[in-house]
């Protein structure tokens, strides 16, 4: 596991910024099962104690870079027989793999313990339940379901694959509000149909998975935004009503794709798997079609409730005759990414998880996502415009819908969501997520993906029972995870947790993770940084400049109140050091100033800095640079600073012993002439620090030290003296 785990992180989906996706199953009379189902929970505590000593939490952070088994969701396959043995309390024996010999007995209970303990602390193992996936296969005859995908919906024989599509449910809302019926159905013909093309077009990874591909013809259709198509139509994720409404649609879903599989195999016939499973796959079909029984028609439209089951008495009587050209057509995918690329408010059967919720992007970062479909629930529930837009201003800035005028109490379940707002009390109970699942999962081919979601506070219990549960009302496969349980997760209910998080992973390392959960320490508020970005579109201005012959351009984007928030600094060639150097330093002072650190601040830092290559330039108001930087802050403050908040460099001019009051004065005046200032009699600059003996001698903020002795030269005339050892800075 080990190895494998390591290949998958280099060999990562999607591009170097996505997990790898792999699954890993054992079955639960393994000899091994006890250290499969611990060993993601221990690497876990490595990472909390990488996190709690100030490593980097971040999904490819040091902390959970530097532990095993990240790069694999890992699932127990457990038996009914299993299952039963949980809930009579008996014994249960593990047993080697190729012989079948009794190893290890344990108490079935304790298992089920550890896995719950385990899925709690971290999200690992998840279940998949062995006998019911079988019981719903079609292709008996061929061999048994032994293991799914990464996501645990697309289920089916050893060495197969399947093309994956989702339907948006919110774009078949018709004006009205009703589920536009007949477009749906012409939506899963077309989509079907195509899926169907793309299995002789596409490409696979082997030979065996190919034929498999092509003799059973394995689709996966399914849908994505039930969440919020429930709430736009005010119907509560965790109700009856909204339960039925799922599961006719996805009857509807499943009976058309089925009927239309059987329509292209009257064409072009059935594809190669059918005829020796003909019996199990019609006893699947018939199962499917009977599960119609489950739904109460009176909570769902009449339109959607009839077409549903004619589309499933055609779909049967058309498979005995013409037979199916696909062994499976619906899974229902957790459509994550694709979910954002298709405007979609809820992903695959979720529910939302937050009215307001902030996900991390991949280079960095927070977005805010607000779901949209709140306005047209509430005009749905009877709500005015007027009310309806000062509920979703409270939303915007409370985080949750708790407590917004107007809104009547018993409305409040429409808008619940997986998890608890950050200032909210309300959320889905995990049991209404897996009553959702056994909903709907008589209609698909294969399994749900879907993450059962635990608020923090829910106990080990709480992780077992949801898994009994889920076994229970016939589900195939199911997975949890208790908000928080990780040190990183891609979505939250805030922008940010106030918690002292390096004591709370020393007190779980300690192992209080097992007990009765304790009152929370009261908060350490910490201030986090926030970052203004510039808009795409915005003012910039370009400066170019030269120092002692060294020729740049200075740009730099404005925000649209006036100051800076970024500069861009080209010199020399592209790709040259000095290039770099300059782009990188240009970097780190533009996200300073995104950050909030004022400009003064860096233009007094940077201000004065002495290197080469330094010289005259090409600005009577800056005139001698001691470098670039020295330019570039000094322009700055000039360009974007008020007079008074100019940077200035104090120095201490000691004068040499014997040096007239009345030299020094004819030096002074001198500089200012060569300056173009008037140098009016005893005047002194306010950087300037007279000796005794020296007084009216002035020292300019620019003058450099002496190449010999190191004493801060005086202007005189175009050049510099140094007043200690007469050298000058070039004068004849």
């Amino acid at each position: 596991m080990k190895g494998y785990d390591a290949f998958a992180g280099v060999i990562k989906s999607g591009g170097k910024t996505r997990r790898a996706a792999k699954m890993v199953i054992l079955n639960i009379d393994h000899p091994d099962v006890v250290d499969f189902i611990e060993c993601k929970a221990k690497e876990e505590r490595k990472a909390w104690t990488l996190v709690g000593a100030g490593y980097d939490s971040s999904l490819d952070g040091e902390a959970y870079s530097s532990i095993f088994f990240q790069n694999a969701n890992n699932s127990v396959r457990a038996t009914d027989d299993f299952m039963k043995s949980v809930l009579e309390d008996k014994e249960w024996v593990t047993r080697r793999v190729t012989g079948g010999e009794p190893v290890k007995s344990y108490r079935a209970r304790d298992l089920m313990g550890k896995i719950a303990e385990a899925a709690w602390q971290c999200g690992d193992p998840g279940m998949q339940f062995d006998t019911t996936i079988n019981k719903w296969h079609t292709s008996k005859a061929t061999g048994p379901i032994n293991a799914s995908n990464p996501c645990s919906e697309y289920m089916f024989l050893d060495d197969s694959a399947c093309n994956l599509a989702s339907l948006n449910l919110m774009k078949f809302q018709a004006p009205d509000g009703k589920l536009d019926v007949e477009a749906f159905r012409q939506a899963v013909d077309v989509v079907v149909t195509a899926q169907e093309i793309i299995v002789d077009n596409a490409s696979y990874p082997t030979e065996k998975i190919a034929l498999n591909s092509h003799d059973f013809r394995p689709l996966g259709l399914g849908y994505a935004n039930l969440g919020a198509l429930l709430m736009a139509n005010g119907l509560p994720y965790d109700s009856d009503a909204g339960r039925d409404y799922a599961a006719a649609i996805t009857a509807l879903m499943h009976g058309e794709a089925y009927l239309m599989s059987s329509r292209i195999a009257a064409e072009l016939s059935p594809c190669s798997g059918f005829a020796v499973n003909r019996d199990p796959f019609l006893g699947v079909i018939s199962m499917h079609r009977n599960a119609l029984g489950n739904i109460n028609p009176r909570t769902v439209p009449e339109n959607l409730w009839n077409t549903a089951k004619k589309a499933w008495d055609e779909c049967l009587a058309s498979g005995m005759k013409h037979g199916y050209r696909n062994c499976q057509v619906t899974v229902l995918a957790p459509t994550g990414t694709i979910g954002f690329m298709m405007d979609c408010d809820t992903t695959g059967i979720e529910p939302d998880l937050a009215l307001v919720k902030y996900k991390k992007l991949v280079g960095g970062g927070l977005i805010k996502i607000v779901n949209n479909v709140v306005p047209t629930a509430l005009l749905k529930l009877g709500y005015t415009e007027q009310q309806a837009a000062e509920i979703v201003n409270y939303i915007d800035q409370n985080g949750t819908i708790e407590g917004a005028a107007h809104l009547k109490p018993e409305h409040l379940p429409v808008f619940d969501c997986s998890l608890k707002p950050a200032d909210g009390k309300r959320s889905i109970h995990a049991m209404g997520h897996i009553r959702m699942m056994a909903a709907v999962q008589p209609f698909l081919s294969g399994a749900i993906s879907k993450t059962v979601n635990l608020p923090e506070e829910a106990t080990v219990e709480d992780v077992s029972s949801a898994f009994m549960e889920a076994w229970r009302l016939g589900l195939k496969a199911i997975a949890i995870y208790r908000d928080g349980s990780k040190r990183t997760q891609p979505l939250n209910t805030s922008d940010a947790k106030p918690e002292n998080e390096k004591a709370e992973a020393k007190k779980e390392m300690e192992g209080s993770r097992a007990q009765e959960p304790t009152a929370p320490a009261t908060p350490i508020p910490t201030a986090r940084p926030l970052r203004c970005k510039l808009p795409d579109e915005r003012r910039a201005v370009t400066h170019k400049f030269s120092v002692g012959g060294h020729e740049g351009y200075l740009t730099v984007g404005l925000y649209e109140n006036g100051p800076p928030g970024e500069i861009f600094i080209t010199m020399a060639k592209e790709g040259s050091t000095v290039s770099g150097l300059m782009d990188s330093f240009a970097t780190a002072v533009s996200l300073a100033l995104q950050y909030g650190v004022p400009l003064k601040v860096l233009c007094d830092k940077f201000s004065h800095t002495r290197f080469e290559p330094s010289g005259w330039s090409s600005n009577r108001d800056i005139g001698y640079a001691k470098s670039l930087m020295d330019y570039i802050f000094r322009w700055l403050a000039l360009k974007f600073l008020p007079k008074d908040a100019q940077p200035k460099e104090n120095v201490s001019i000691a004068a040499p012993n014997g040096v007239e009051a009345a030299a020094a004065a004819e030096l002074a005046s001198q500089f200012k002439h060569a300056s173009g200032e008037p140098a009016p009699a005893g005047a002194a600059t306010a950087s300037t620090h007279v000796h005794p003996g020296l007084a009216g001698v002035t020292h300019t903020e620019d003058a450099p030290s002496c190449p010999d002795c190191g004493a801060i030269m005086v202007r005189n005339g175009s050049c510099y003296r140094c007043m200690n050892c007469g050298s000058t800075s070039g004068c004849s």
